[in-house]
């Protein structure tokens, strides 16, 4: 065995396997961008209705963050090696049918398909690099490129889909997925190692109901609170969803194998990251939908340009997601997670205050900012929630980890999203005419998009002055919601400061070495 004082060091056979399960993790975060600019294509070809067409899109989305508990826990009890495996060729087959669906009730069901082989991705890699990767900076490096492949993927999904579609019908945006699946389906047995916990109980299927049930209610929920307001579906759905929550909570106390661990909240270092993780995310999804919006819909500028202005947001995220291992070295995981989101508070502050005319470059400086800081806090946090739980747990530590983020960027979009356009509404109504048709009205009070379109109809000069309004509203409920977002990081600093001790992270890694090649 080897020392607890000096970890095994990686060899090629674990960097090539990092490649090998980063691969799929960009496919899976391409995924989830990938399939907007083929709607028009789908809806010519397949004629969904308009409540069909909005299950396309959700359906993968919600299927993941439903089964990411679920997949996480079984992946501890079958072998995370295996359940990446199955998964991988779940998503390779899920997606050559997708591409060939003939009606959007197939494609519908492929898209859920691919949710549940999506779903056991992340926590089985995650998992994974902690059995791969034993000495700490290593694995915070490991970690880091493991993030940096979901950037990346979110970053190039919209790229890759549009080159696909301009040469290629709209089902090749699905395709893409099958060789990378295909090549982790070769690989993977002969460079992932396999992992289970050789102490697991059975599966308890009334856990896995109530956590599937009880984030698919929500995320819903939250969803529809974003799209609509707080009507009473959505408000029924995401209370059943909340209830639902607490009676899994309930149940894992008593249980001898749970979903989910509870005592690990009372470890400062797990509760601090999941923390932070939780309030990135929320603070991230919030403002993101009003600056893609505001680059289009107040800048002028076209999807296609408004799509590289977001690449420094992508390339930043990814350089600070493999710098934070170095910097974690030389100042400790603590004042790495500190100081990142200090960082990012600077970039909500800076995109506060965003105004004409240089509104697109404060903007981008603000993007640069927000990501610089959080890819560290991302990084080591996830680095920090794997191994402050049991080596045997770390699938469902991993799940939880991700599932905290689906939820809170739901979160974000809908309670930040929904304040915002509250505030946009209560600006831009007083300087509506009051003639104007109580459709046209409620049209333009609902999207930014909708007030314009709704100007276009009326004569030049109260055209000019709705535009004008409607745009000031918008960009001025979006730094108000930066506002809060900055807010919300300096609380996270503040949380992980006083329940992060120095050197925290560092104090795992002899335990971790130990029980990782004793495993």
């Amino acid at each position: 065995m080897t020392s607890p004082t000096s970890p095994t060091k990686a060899t090629r056979r674990e960097w090539i396997g990092l490649a090998a399960i980063a691969l799929p993790c960009m496919v899976y975060a391409m995924d989830l961008t990938v399939l907007n600019l083929a709607l028009p294509a789908i809806s010519a070809e397949l004629n969904p209705s308009t409540s069909q067409l909005l299950w396309i899109v959700d359906i993968y989305g919600f299927l993941v963050a439903g089964f990411l508990i679920t997949m996480g826990t079984l992946g501890d009890r079958i072998g995370r090696r295996r359940l990446l495996l199955i998964g991988a060729a779940a998503f390779a087959a899920a997606s050559i049918i997708a591409a060939f669906s003939r009606s959007a009730e197939m494609l519908i069901a492929m898209r859920a398909l691919l949710g549940v082989a999506g779903a056991t991705l992340a926590p089985s890699t995650m998992s994974l690099i902690r059995n791969m990767f034993h000495d700490e900076h290593e694995r915070q490096f490991a970690i880091g490129v493991w993030i940096a492949s979901f950037s990346v993927g979110g970053a190039i999904g919209p790229l890759v889909g549009g080159l696909l579609l301009e040469w290629f019908w709209w089902g090749a945006a699905f395709l893409a997925a099958v060789p990378v699946m295909v090549l982790l389906l070769l690989l993977g047995p002969k460079l992932l190692p396999e992992y289970r916990d050789p102490d697991a109980g059975r599966l308890d299927p009334a856990s896995m109901a109530q956590s599937l049930f009880a984030v698919l209610a929500v995320v819903y929920g939250l969803k529809r609170i974003a799209e609509y307001g707080a009507d009473t579906r959505g408000l029924l759905v995401l209370a059943a969803g909340l209830v639902l929550g607490v009676l899994f909570v309930r149940r894992q106390r008593h249980l001898d194998y749970p979903f989910l661990d509870v005592t690990l909240f009372r470890r400062p270092a797990f509760s601090a990251a999941i923390v932070a993780y939780a309030l990135a995310g929320l603070s991230m999804m919030g403002v993101y939908i009003f600056m893609t919006q505001y680059l289009q819909l107040v800048l002028g500028l076209s999807p296609l340009e408004a799509g590289f202005a977001t690449v420094p947001w992508s390339l930043c995220f990814t350089v600070g997601s493999l710098l934070a291992p170095k910097l974690a070295r030389h100042w400790g995981a603590r004042r790495v997670m500190v100081r990142g989101l200090l960082v990012a508070a600077v970039g909500f502050g800076i995109t506060a205050l965003v105004v004409p005319p240089h509104g697109l470059w404060i903007l981008i400086a603000g993007m640069l900012a927000m990501s610089i800081g959080m890819a560290p806090v991302f990084t080591v946090g996830n680095e920090l929630i794997i191994t402050t739980a049991p080596p045997e747990r770390a699938g469902a530590a991993s799940a939880l980890a991700e599932t905290s983020a689906e939820l809170s960027g739901a979160l974000g979009i809908a309670l930040l999203g929904s304040a915002g356009m509250a505030l946009y509404r209560f600006w831009l109504e007083p300087a509506l005419p009051a003639d104007l048709a109580q459709a046209a009205t409620g049209h333009a009070l609902s999207t930014l998009g909708g007030a314009i379109a709704t100007a276009e109809t009326l004569p030049a000069g109260q055209a000019a002055a709705i535009e004008t309004t409607a745009r000031t509203a918008f960009t001025d409920a979006m730094r108000l919601v930066a506002v809060f977002g900055g807010t919300m990081m300096l609380l996270a600093a503040w949380m992980a400061s006083h329940l992060m001790r120095d050197g925290e992270g560092e104090g795992h890694v002899a335990s971790v070495a130990g029980e990782a090649s004793g495993a």
